[in-house]
């Protein structure tokens, strides 16, 4: 636990959020070994602004050693259009360089915008990952995390173009979707 007495966690700058988008760059490429379908580059600038108004607003924590910059945690209280049982706080990023993983950082910052999201109201705390993604899926099992709801995807091309397919199927499928 080295990194415990070296590295300090602190609020992101507006000053800061160039070198964190270009760390969310390496995330994406990262996320994309796990079936991911973002361009980090092509979408750095949107995300350049996204963590600007972050960090103005307190949402965005850096982890530093010295002047190095080692990971980020981007999260926010959901005010969505649906009202809700719970007040739902989302952490949307969560990145530690590849070299410093394994050390507690993850841990560090994930505990920061869990307490931050409590501070601010939330009552229940989600994140996502991706399916293929194991190391990440067992970290936040380790925190307490479990799956809420499974996404499906399917590519176009496997579309049946006259739609009969399955029409006398009986494959269990409940009616109506």
């Amino acid at each position: 636990m080295a990194a415990e007495n070296t590295v300090h966690l602190v609020p992101a700058q507006p000053a800061d959020v160039d070198v964190v988008a270009d760390l969310w760059v390496e995330l994406v490429r990262d996320q994309r070994t796990h079936g991911s379908e973002l361009l980090g580059a092509a979408n750095r600038a949107v995300v350049r602004d996204s963590f600007a108004q972050a960090a103005v607003a307190g949402e965005l924590l850096l982890a530093r050693e010295s002047d190095d910059l080692l990971g980020f945690v981007s999260f926010s209280l959901d005010h969505g259009r649906y009202e809700r049982e719970r007040t739902r706080g989302t952490v949307t990023n969560l990145f530690v360089v590849p070299e410093r993983r394994g050390e507690g950082i993850g841990s560090r910052l994930l505990d920061a915008a869990e307490r931050a999201l409590h501070g601010a109201g939330a009552t229940t705390i989600t994140l996502e990952a991706m399916a293929e993604n194991e190391r990440a899926r067992a970290f936040y099992r380790t925190r307490g995390y479990a799956p809420h709801r499974v996404t499906y995807t399917k590519d176009v091309e496997t579309v049946d173009p006259d739609g009969t397919a399955g029409e006398n199927d009986d494959d269990g499928a409940p009616d109506g979707g």
